[in-house]
């Protein structure tokens, strides 16, 4: 069932213990769909194995999957039902209660449908909440945002602007004393008393009357050479010189533009003017956004109205299912706390609806009410029922929804300590009922209901080697007789004893 192991349940402390049960699952959607979710394999049989090592560390496979003690419990909480006297707490829970309305009601449909509507209204409601925290938000930083926009929108930058005018700047800076040097170049170039291409010139002519000499033709063609491309340079110094100016104004246009993008950059805590200009698509986004929340909001209000109603249509039909079926189940269940040796108990059932406080389970808070002993005092279960009163309550509420509710396999362990009986005999009526459409294991002392079994177990115990065991052994129907008399009349069974186990056994 995936409770944590224990060392000391180990006999022999050398050797590791395997406990395995098999189970079919075929037509077993729940167990099925399980298994899918938690990547296991599907097949009809489902065999669970549980490993408990020499120091107390378990292991637990799942058709040879290992599992995690959670994925095992999850499992076989859909395998096993395990109804011990004190494990019937259950039935107090109001989980539980309302399961067994709904079960005899048999609107599983509709509580989806109800459900589906549940989730979209709490969905909805929930964007609605948002989106009027989001309004109350975006309301106080308005002013705050629409201020730094229109500082931007205002400042009006391009993409890279303020890098572009930072290099284009220090060329400015610079001109005045670019100029002066390019200047100077043309001036000793072409303009002094002897410039340069002059005097080459000049050369070149005083070379040209030796041609006949064999090296200097070559000599004169590289002079002349020279002097063209400084001819070249000369004029391409002059149209660039031409071209620079030293603007002062618009140098001091320039720093102020720059001071005003440094300034915002570093309070966006920006880079580049790219990034500063991402910033004010952010504002202008978030502006836009406070204008279009009113629409969104309305749009959201209505759409939560138009769910709510539904699901409240909806919880009402439940509500009304619910109600119908609490008369009959407080008549059936009264009349078979009678049959199994309380004819005075009560059970009564309260339902309170309140259709403005809607919940994943519908309008209603249930409650299943007792009285143990005809005082006019009903109180809610799980405060004034004992263990065995909770535990044959439950017997009865279980037997009928078993044809409504896909209960697994019923363990009842000694369900019926303390009665005796015709009590008891109506308990075991109970139960063989259940056995017609649920798998169950009962665990009794009581004749009665021994007696109804189709299988007869028999737990006893022998020392083997000094050492006490527990055995399991399916009895023949003549031991069936014999341990139905020995629980009758003791030990050694008497004539009658065995004639009257006879016929527990026989009918």
């Amino acid at each position: 069932m995936g409770a944590r192991a224990d060392s000391t349940a180990l006999v022999n402390k050398e050797k590791k213990c395997f406990v395995e049960g098999t189970f079919d699952v075929d037509g077993k959607k729940e167990i099925i769909e399980f298994l899918e979710q938690n990547d296991l394999e599907t097949n009809d049989e489902l065999i669970i194995r549980r490993e408990i090592n020499t120091n107390g560390k378990s292991r637990a496979f799942v058709n040879d999957t290992p599992v995690t003690l959670s994925q095992l419990s999850g499992l076989s909480s859909l395998l096993v039902d395990l109804h011990k006297q004190f494990d019937a707490l259950e039935l107090g829970d109001t989980g539980f209660q309302r399961e067994v309305l709904d079960a005899l009601a048999d609107h599983a449909v509709l509580i989806n449908h109800y459900r589906e509507a549940f989730r979209k209204w709490h969905s909805t409601k929930k964007e609605w909440e948002q989106l009027k925290e989001q309004k109350l938000k975006f309301e106080k930083e308005l002013d705050y945002n629409q201020f730094q926009f229109s500082e931007l929108e205002e400042a009006g930058f391009r993409e890279s602007e303020l890098e572009e005018l930072d290099a284009e700047l220090k060329l400015l800076n610079d001109s005045e004393g670019i100029k002066s040097a390019l200047s100077k170049t043309y001036y000793e170039l072409k303009e002094t008393e002897t410039p340069i291409v002059q005097r080459l010139k000049i050369l070149i002519n005083q070379l040209q009357v030796y041609t006949s000499h064999p090296q200097l033709p070559a000599l004169i063609n590289r002079l002349e050479s020279v002097q063209i491309e400084l001819q070249d340079i000369a004029e391409e110094t002059d149209r660039v010189n031409n071209h620079i100016s030293h603007d002062p104004a618009k140098i001091e246009q320039m720093n102020e533009r720059l001071s005003l993008g440094y300034k915002l950059l570093k309070k966006h805590g920006a880079k580049t003017t790219n990034e500063l200009l991402q910033i004010q698509m952010q504002l202008e986004d978030k502006l836009q956004r406070i204008f279009d929340i009113d629409d969104k909001l309305r749009q959201t209000q209505e759409q939560t109205a138009e769910f709510h109603g539904k699901a409240k249509q909806i919880a009402a039909t439940i509500s009304g299912a619910r109600i119908k079926q609490i008369k009959p189940l407080e008549q059936r269940v009264n009349s078979l706390l009678a049959q199994v040796g309380m004819p005075n108990a009560i059970l009564k059932i309260r339902l309170q609806n309140n259709l403005d406080e809607l919940n994943f389970f519908g309008a209603d808070v249930i409650d299943f009410l007792f009285d143990a002993n005809k005082t006019g005092q009903f109180l809610p279960l799980r405060r004034i029922a004992s263990g065995g009163e909770l535990s044959r309550l439950m017997l009865c509420i279980k037997s009928l929804v078993a044809q409504s509710i896909d209960l697994p396999t019923l363990i009842f362990d000694e369900v019926d300590t303390g009665i005796s009986g015709e009590a008891a005999r109506q308990v075991g009526i109970i139960i063989k009922g259940l056995s017609a459409r649920r798998q169950v294991i009962c665990i009794t002392h009581q004749p009665q209901i021994a007696g109804k079994a189709d299988a007869h177990f028999f737990v006893y115990k022998e020392i083997e080697n000094t050492t006490v065991k527990t055995n399991l052994r399916l009895l023949t129907l003549e031991e069936r007789i014999t341990a139905v008399a020995k629980m009758l009349s003791g030990e050694k069974p008497t004539a009658a004893s065995i004639q009257n186990a006879k016929e527990m056994v026989m009918n």
